[in-house]
């Protein structure tokens, strides 16, 4: 979790599973499985009666490979959600946007994201020529702690911290220079939704801005 909400939250989370008697082996791999236990790299061996492996994921996209679509950790799509061949649009886990709020492309792994791209990719191919601009979002629940977090931050320069870890009462923003990326807080639901709506009104502004 720290890769992708910095050290600070990743400790947090951590300690909450601790305190719920999780031991983590960090820095540490499994060499070897029986059925009864599992070995790490360095000789600790752990009896186990399930093993669950969270490997991760990948884009699934060796069939494009021959069709032309331009590629890049996942399909490239422009501001409409079409590829570089026109008439051709992608949406969910394997588009990878434009997005106007970071100035990156990125591809975001959550099923909401990936519905508001469906509906938008089938409007463009009737025509509508709408953008995707949603924020993207996700929440992600540890025990009884909620983490909300709304925008997309992969780098930041500084992440402010406000409010006390005992209470579980935080908002943590992830900065760019002057602007903001994204916003995680946790039981602040409220502040959670209006960072949403900022994120969204200050993409409004930039684009009045950009008018000449």
């Amino acid at each position: 979790m720290q890769h992708v909400f910095g050290p600070a939250l990743g400790s947090l989370i951590r300690s909450v599973h601790e305190e719920h008697g999780v031991v983590f082996h960090l820095g540490r791999s499994v060499e070897s499985l029986t059925p009864n236990q599992v070995r790490l790299t360095d000789g600790t061996v752990l009896d186990a009666d399930v093993v669950v492996a969270g490997i991760g994921v990948r884009p699934r996209d060796a069939l494009l490979h021959q069709t032309g679509v331009a590629l890049d950790r996942g399909v490239l799509v422009n501001e409409y959600l079409e590829t570089s061949v026109p008439g051709v649009f992608a949406a969910g886990d394997l588009a990878r946007w434009p997005d106007p709020h970071s100035g990156e492309r990125i591809r975001v792994e959550h099923w909401v994201v990936a519905q508001r791209q469906g509906q938008t990719a089938a409007r463009n191919m009737l025509g509508r020529q709408e953008r995707f601009d949603a924020v993207p979002f996700f929440w992600t629940q540890h025990y009884d702690l909620t983490i909300n977090y709304v925008g997309h931050a992969a780098q930041w320069d500084a992440i402010d911290r406000q409010g006390r870890v005992p209470s579980r009462d935080l908002t943590f923003t992830y900065r760019r220079g002057d602007r903001v990326l994204a916003v995680a807080t946790i039981g602040r639901d409220r502040e959670n939704l209006l960072s949403e709506l900022s994120l969204e009104t200050s993409l409004v502004g930039m684009a009045l801005h950009a008018q000449p």
